[in-house]
């Protein structure tokens, strides 16, 4: 696929995977570098390859990168089957094993931050680094509150076709994307109507609304501590301190607990410091994945 030079505004060209039947998109740009790794990114619920634009755009002139859509995501097929940080790992693991070709360094945001580790702790050899960006997921000894009555029926009633979908249609209206994305987002301005519309956009494919239904059926993957015990390769957190989802700081701390060797900071950014405040961002991805040997 030839290479083309992107603005950061710019739609990403893509190609199709065949992965298990289904048809999976994913992006590639810049060249491959025989003494530097080159780097996957992964997006979080809800979003694509195109939340990615802006960090493409200039680490593809340092690096060979590449962007995937998750099963269920973006312009990836949406198939009505159980979904799991199991699949997403799997699929993530024969991208870099068929497609790459060599060891890849990770970079995943939220619900792609977790996918992310999973692969890092189960697959080293396809592995070169990991860059978790306000990632999700809980650890083994983090506090669970026991549901309320109300809160075990709402549940309940979720879980019933009908409800889910009267969900999904009201969170995807392009009015509630904006009022979401400015909640998480710290630079309002940042919150534009082509990003609204790279959300919404997905939503409207054949088989999103089952893709949300999973969220509500869907059992906890592997807990994060677990998965940093099986972890060998260098880690990078990068955190939007102005998450109101996650706890930075809290949550960075419980990291360094397990996972003691890693490189962390805290940026002035909510939950998708990459989209928020992409040049800071990809300034300290590149000076860092340049140590790693």
């Amino acid at each position: 696929m030839t290479t083309e030079i992107l603005s950061k505004n710019q739609s990403i060209p893509g190609n199709f995977w065949q992965w298990k039947g289904h048809n999976i998109y994913y992006v590639k740009a810049g060249n491959n570098h025989p003494t530097k790794p080159p780097l996957l990114l992964i997006h979080g619920f809800g979003a694509s390859t195109d939340h990615w634009r802006k960090n493409i755009a200039q680490l593809q002139d340092t690096f060979e990168v590449w962007a995937i859509d998750l099963l269920g995501f973006g312009r990836s097929a949406k198939p009505n089957i159980p979904y799991s940080g199991d699949l997403w790992q799997e699929q993530l693991a024969d991208f870099i094993t068929e497609v790459i070709g060599k060891p890849t360094v990770l970079a995943g945001n939220s619900l792609g931050g977790y996918a992310s580790l999973c692969v890092g702790a189960k697959h080293h050899n396809l592995v070169a680094g990991l860059i978790l960006l306000n990632s999700a997921g809980p650890f083994s000894d983090q506090k669970t509150v026991k549901p309320s009555l109300i809160g075990k029926v709402t549940k309940a009633i979720l879980l019933q076709p009908w409800a889910s979908y009267l969900l999904f249609q009201y969170t995807r209206r392009k009015s509630v994307i904006r009022k979401t994305l400015e909640k998480v987002y710290l630079d309002k301005n940042a919150v534009t109507d082509q990003l609204v519309e790279d959300i919404y956009r997905p939503s409207c494919d054949q088989g999103a609304a089952e893709v949300f239904a999973s969220v509500f059926k869907t059992p906890q993957g592997e807990k994060i501590d677990i998965l940093l015990n099986q972890l060998k390769c260098p880690l990078l957190m990068l955190w939007g301190e102005g998450d109101p989802w996650i706890n930075a700081r809290e949550k960075g701390q419980k990291f360094r607990q397990y996972y003691p060797n890693l490189t962390e900071f805290y940026l002035k950014a909510g939950h998708c410091p990459h989209d928020e405040i992409p040049t800071e961002v990809n300034n300290l991805i590149s000076d860092w994945v340049l140590t790693i040997k």
